[in-house]
């Protein structure tokens, strides 16, 4: 934190304080206020003091409007050029630096030792703190799912280092270079990084709003009529009326338009208007648009939510303690509802009514549907001949906000579709349907499996596509090279960590780091050396059957984009036709 040069502010002088006086000010004790020789008295009017005030430089031939009226200052350090008026209570506490503004505000107030949202806990996923995610200005969707998933190691390892962080560099109570605080109420223990702005807010307590850009391009902006408590914006946005309590918004995500949440945290490039956030893990670019919106208790990333979309996450007799994970790429249509626990592959799509308890983890890519009794009926793989999904994957790198402001990026993301932990899952999936379609099938047609119905025409189906997508992956990935010889007869697993896919190996070895720093270097190298981790995957897990089938990739990659091509050519036929009837 920078610290102003004390030696800079002198004591007022006789002289200089009658010409206060007249200009309506008063001191409580005009031997504690310090101003500059460069400050001009003419630009203070109207202002009470109290206490320890320093005022720095004021002029009329500033490069901006600067000076102070209609205000109360007390115990208050104010930088160069600051513009303050029109302060309905006082400004209590704070460190102000130079080129400040800060116009039509009721109270800004910092009292001593607050810790301004550093250390807040969301109890995400059960509601009941068993699982909390602990905010600090360097949080990652990586180092937030540790502490939601893991949460034994989190109170071990990961909360006495964030302890022992915020005893050596304590909260400051601080607004930045540059920025610019216009018509709003009440703000209290929040600090403000250099270039943010702050218009209309109607009331922010205990909070930091960091700023990793620079100071003239920053991405962190709180809005009009945002009230928020308990909170940590970092490169992001709260405006439109957003309400927020124990809630945590980074990089490039934007909370707006209403939308409410407590307890939750939203990671990059997420998107959420109008709805309503409960104990929710947000991971990259999670999107819900809609008013009727509930998500509750679940754990997401890459997800769209359709209007209505809800979840249940309370039991009567314990309290809200269920929790579920929509893993990465889930899409709900609208008014779908899944009773939770509950735990849906990578990109799938979720319609209906789902009360008992689905997990299609082991079917990546299916379609869900709900029955009118709740039971889940899986279609696999049907997912992956969607046109849209392959869009999803080209748009999501270019909606990146995080990138024209070239920050330092906390979050580590993945974007490919086709990648180790989905193809795992595809593999693994086509074995476990030849050992389905051996069993008979129950009185109504389907064959049940974990709860969930399947028909056997749709497990045939779904491994011809399954496979398809294997040698697309594969195309895509080796092509005509020659593939990498075996390293191991035990290939690696792979996780998708809060929207970073890595081994359980570096998992492993994240979670023994002695320190979050070593742990963050280990997260940092997985991701530099993914491409050449993600050959050796290929190598060491590649069945026989794919290594002979070596020569049909490249036929097997074709029909896979041509039935991606005849979903899209369908689908704009179907738009060509509604515009006709739609034509005047």
């Amino acid at each position: 934190m920078m610290k102003m040069q004390k030696s800079e502010y002198r004591p007022v002088t006789d002289e200089e304080r009658r010409r206060l006086e007249q200009n309506r000010c008063s001191a409580s004790d005009w031997h504690s206020l310090f101003v500059k020789d460069s400050t001009d008295l003419s630009l203070i009017r109207d202002v009470d003091f109290e206490g320890r005030v320093c005022i720095g430089a004021l002029s009329p031939e500033a490069s901006h409007p600067n000076g102070i009226s209609r205000a109360r200052i007390a115990d208050s350090t104010l930088g160069d050029y600051v513009l303050i008026r029109n302060i309905g209570r006082e400004i209590r506490g704070a460190e102000i630096r130079d080129d400040v503004q800060i116009e039509n505000v009721a109270a800004i107030i910092f009292e001593p030792e607050a810790p301004c949202g550093v250390g807040v806990m969301a109890s995400v996923l059960d509601e009941t703190g068993s699982r909390p995610v602990r905010f600090y200005p360097d949080l990652s969707s990586q180092t937030a799912s540790l502490m939601a998933l893991k949460p034994r190691w989190a109170e071990d390892s990961l909360f006495p280092q964030l302890d022992d962080l915020a005893e050596q560099s304590p909260a400051s109570h601080s607004i930045g270079i540059g920025s610019i605080i216009r018509d709003s109420g009440l703000i209290k223990n929040v600090h403000i990084d250099a270039g943010v702005r702050i218009e209309g807010a109607s009331r922010l307590s205990n909070g930091s709003i960091i700023n990793n850009a620079d100071s003239s391009r920053p991405l962190s902006y709180i809005g009009a009529g945002v009230d928020a408590e308990n909170f940590m914006i970092v490169d992001g946005v709260a405006d439109s009326g957003a309400i927020l309590r124990n809630t945590f918004v980074g990089q490039g995500a934007i909370l707006e338009k209403g939308f409410t949440a407590h307890d939750s945290v939203f990671f990059a490039n997420s998107s959420m208007e109008n709805g309503e956030a409960c104990a929710l893990f947000a991971g990259p670019y999670s999107v819900s648009m809609h008013k009727s919106t509930l998500l509750i208790g679940c754990m997401l990333s890459f997800m769209n939510a359709g209007s209505g979309t809800n979840q249940s996450n309370h039991m009567y007799k314990l309290g809200p303690v269920h929790w579920g994970i929509l893993e990465r790429g889930v899409k709900t249509s609208s008014f779908s509802y899944i009773m939770l626990g509950a735990k849906v592959g990578p990109f799938s799509l979720v319609m209906g009514s789902h009360k008992n308890h689905p997990d299609s983890s082991e079917f990546p890519f299916s379609y869900l549907f709900g029955d009118d009794k709740g039971a889940t009926t899986v279609v696999p793989a049907m997912m992956l001949r969607s046109c849209g999904l392959l869009r999803d994957e080209k748009k999501w790198p270019t909606r990146d906000r995080r990138l024209k402001r070239k920050l330092r990026m906390l979050d580590r993301v993945h974007f490919a579709v086709l990648n180790p932990m989905t193809v795992a899952r595809i593999l693994d999936a086509i074995d476990l349907m030849r050992e389905l379609q051996i069993k008979p099938a129950d009185d109504d047609g389907f064959i049940r499996y974990k709860g969930m119905k399947l028909r056997r025409a749709h497990l045939q189906r779904a491994e011809i596509i399954y496979g398809e997508a294997i040698c697309k992956y594969l195309y895509e990935r080796i092509g005509e090279n020659d593939l990498p010889e075996a390293t191991s007869d035990t290939p690696e697993e792979w996780v998708d960590l809060g929207g970073q896919l890595i081994t359980r190996s570096t998992l492993r070895s994240v979670l023994e780091a002695d320190t979050l720093s070593e742990a963050d270097a280990i997260l940092d190298k997985a991701y530099e050396t993914f491409e050449a981790d993600e050959l050796r995957w290929i190598a060491d897990r590649l069945p026989d059957e794919w290594r002979r089938r070596k020569a049909d990739w490249s036929l097997g990659a074709e029909n896979f984009d041509r039935h991606i091509e005849e979903d899209r050519t369908m689908y704009r036929d179907g738009l060509s036709a509604e515009h006709s009837m739609l034509a005047l």
